[in-house]
């Protein structure tokens, strides 16, 4: 019963010891490269440029992926507007 009770003691679960999650802030210049925007542009111009069905497709699907892949810093109305054009 008394290794029950030491274990209790040390628990790093409490309340009072718990720290709250702070995210570093990352500017906009160093945020990762969103390749699946990328890949979404390539599909399209050749899907257009060649009329393959199969490329035009894969560009929508990737857009999609880029789009919701986004995050809270880089969502502003101008450029959600343009990816989905």
């Amino acid at each position: 019963m008394s290794s029950h009770n030491s274990a209790s003691a040390n628990d790093p679960r409490q309340p009072s010891t718990a720290k709250p999650f702070v995210a570093t802030p990352v500017a906009p210049q160093e945020l990762p490269i969103d390749y699946a925007g990328f890949i979404a542009v390539v599909f399209g111009i050749v899907g257009v440029m060649f009329r393959y069905k199969i490329c035009s497709w894969l560009a929508i699907i990737f857009c999609a992926q880029s789009l919701s892949n986004m995050r809270n810093i880089e969502t502003d109305l101008k450029q959600i507007s343009m990816a989905m054009m």
